[in-house]
């Protein structure tokens, strides 16, 4: 690109000098030619004058005297008597053409260009009814071009404007190159790297690329750091269970297991674990590769909160939770695929018996942005420094469960996934009382068709 930029801004200093000075020559050219015509009339016209001061004179010898020095001296004088005709002849190189001598009138001034030449004519009435023409010619040569001058001058010229180029093509290329170079130390797996930040008043295309970068590097290193606690939970989640299932195995292969069915049940158990959380990983995997599918239709929202909601009861009951499910007084239509709306709200009550008390409430109702649904619990609540980063993914919460395990920050992310891929939002809000609590809710579009317009 500094190639291309020097050599665009050379060709067009060198195409300006070389236009310049054709023109210059051009107009020096034509002002030359113009100013031999003015001096050709003004000399032809004194000229004849002297001619015309002798008709004063009673006798033709003074104008036979003046017209004969005037040819010794080159200067061509034609002469038509009263019978018409013509003595002298005119200059080589203008014919009769250009000067008519026979038909020019006293008075009758002319002048042109041929073969060459530039010439100028003046007739004056002679002595005794004779008309005299006077035709005087001078070389039409143009004035030779001062191209020693136009040389030096052009090659200064883009000497000059190849130290500008130069600098000027270094100067604008010189951050692209900088970025160049940090995009490939970032590429290589320099997540530091950073660009020199640009002034905040400066808005210029190089300094948004600057900002883009260092953008894109902050945010790949943060999510290095995600992944790295990512897979740290998610090994913990895989070994705890592993450790659990084989350890469990083991007792029950040598015997030593006091109640085989009990311990079968906790490896069925941990099993279950680890395919809920492989299952996890396999939906976000599909997320991220767009292979999930919806089957968006008109839902009543409703039933979906109360089934899914019910499925959960027998859970709750067992952990001593009291389960809350207050369904709407108004219809709740929306365009959503029930299946995987079905989903995020499994994992949102997932997350709420994890962490709750007491109670987990559910409940659904029409919002100006569409059809809502909410989650809460009265557990610990989130902390300020966890809740704007609940829903990203590979994000693992400080808060601990009041039962069960701690999740591996995959649950909330689907949630996410999900309601974004049927054109909805999620939300939480924390502490939502006087102890903590957590309250998450999601929002999808509803049925125009069906549901009545909310305020």
């Amino acid at each position: 690109m500094r190639r291309r930029l020097l050599a665009a801004i050379l060709g067009t200093v060198a195409l300006a000098v070389v236009l310049a000075g054709t023109g210059t020559y051009l107009l020096v050219r034509r002002q030359a030619v113009r100013a031999a015509d003015t001096s050709l009339r003004a000399e032809v016209d004194s000229l004849a004058g002297l001619v015309t001061a002798t008709g004063e004179a009673p006798s033709r010898v003074a104008q036979a005297k003046i017209v004969q020095g005037m040819r010794l001296e080159g200067i061509s004088v034609l002469v038509r008597g009263p019978a018409g005709v013509v003595r002298g002849a005119l200059p080589d190189g203008v014919d009769e053409a250009d000067v008519p001598v026979a038909e020019l009138e006293p008075g009758e001034a002319r002048s042109g260009r041929s073969h060459g030449l530039n010439w100028a004519s003046s007739t004056v009435e002679g002595t005794r009814g004779s008309v005299v023409t006077v035709v005087i010619t001078r070389d039409a040569a143009p004035p030779r071009p001062p191209v020693g001058w136009f040389l030096l001058g052009g090659a200064i010229a883009l000497v000059v404007s190849a130290a500008i180029a130069a600098w000027l093509s270094d100067s604008l290329t010189r951050p692209l190159r900088q970025a160049q170079a940090a995009t490939v130390q970032i590429a290589g797996g320099d997540l530091t790297t950073r660009l020199p930040e640009p002034a905040p008043t400066d808005h210029e295309e190089v300094a948004e690329l600057t900002r883009s970068i260092n953008s894109m590097a902050a945010a790949l290193a943060a999510s290095r750091g995600l992944e790295r606690q990512f897979l740290l939970s998610v090994s913990h989640d895989l070994r705890t269970p592993l450790t659990s299932i084989r350890g469990y195995a083991d007792a029950i292969a040598d015997g030593t297991a006091p109640e085989p069915t009990d311990a079968a049940r906790i490896i069925g158990s941990e099993a279950e674990r680890l395919a809920r959380l492989v299952g996890d990983l396999l939906d976000l995997a599909r997320l991220d590769a767009h292979a999930f599918r919806f089957e968006v239709r008109s839902v009543p929202v409703a039933e979906v909160v109360t089934e899914t909601a019910e499925g959960f009861r027998p859970a709750a009951e067992r952990a001593g939770v009291s389960l809350s499910i207050i369904e709407p007084s108004d219809p709740t239509d929306a365009m959503v695929d029930p299946d995987r709306l079905a989903q995020a709200l499994a994992n949102l009550l997932e997350n709420a018996l994890k962490h709750a008390s007491g109670t987990v409430r559910v409940e659904a109702g029409g919002v100006a942005e569409g059809i809502a649904i909410w989650v809460g619990d009265d557990g610990p609540g989130i902390g300020p420094d966890d809740l704007p980063h609940v829903f990203e993914r590979l994000y693992v919460t400080s808060r601990q469960p009041r039962r069960g395990v701690g999740g591996s920050g995959l649950g909330l992310a689907i949630v996410h996934e999900l309601v974004s891929g049927m054109g909805g939002r999620a939300w939480v809000e924390s502490p939502t009382g006087p102890g903590g609590g957590a309250r998450f809710g999601i929002v999808v579009p509803k049925d125009e068709a069906r549901s009545p317009s909310y305020s």
